[in-house]
């Protein structure tokens, strides 16, 4: 039996390429998750965030896990610390309850208005994502500090290596979820 060398090549190129687009698919569902789709899209759309984002958030604070809780304390979906979430209750005037905070409904809620006040104190959403993960008195702090801000707007430097890192994080699931949500 004589073998088409060149028909045995483009079907394994074929088969190489349909292989290699079911990895790409299964490997932005399985690290990239989208739960709670309806509450994001309501909350965003609610609070004028973008969904993509808060989507990116959530995958990076807690791959989608309701149940999650830091070392720290930060809790759900969106990890948000106990004091912070207090805060946001009051201003929301919502009543608040920590075991509230496993609730993906109220945790989206919160988080989301979170992002938007950032994003509106800081008129920046680099400064914005960075804040949710240092604390907005960190990013003031440094914003004011000429070696990393030169102007008091921009950071050209972030001080933490943790928040850089969660930068880039966020940054490269906004890039998937932008085109699922």
């Amino acid at each position: 039996m004589k073998i088409n060398v060149r028909n045995y090549t483009k079907y394994l190129f074929y088969l190489v390429l349909v292989v290699c687009i079911i990895f790409i698919f299964l490997f932005n569902f399985y690290f990239y998750p989208l739960k709670y789709k309806n509450e994001i899209i309501q909350y965003s759309s609610k609070y004028s965030v973008d969904s993509a984002l808060v989507a990116s958030i959530i995958c990076s604070e807690s791959s989608f896990n309701a149940n999650s809780q830091s070392e720290k304390g930060a809790i759900g979906l969106m990890q948000l610390m106990p004091s912070t979430a207090q805060w946001l209750c009051e201003t929301l005037d919502e009543q608040f309850e920590p075991k509230k905070l496993f609730e993906p409904d109220f945790n989206i809620m919160l988080g989301t208005y979170y992002v938007s006040y950032l994003a509106n104190k800081f008129n920046d959403l680099d400064l914005a994502i960075v804040a949710y993960n240092a604390g907005e008195g960190n990013v003031l702090k440094w914003l004011s500090v000429k070696e990393y801000s030169n102007d008091g707007k921009k950071l050209n430097y972030i001080p933490y290596a943790e928040s850089e890192n969660y930068l880039s994080k966020v940054k490269r699931a906004y890039n998937i979820y932008k085109d699922r949500i």
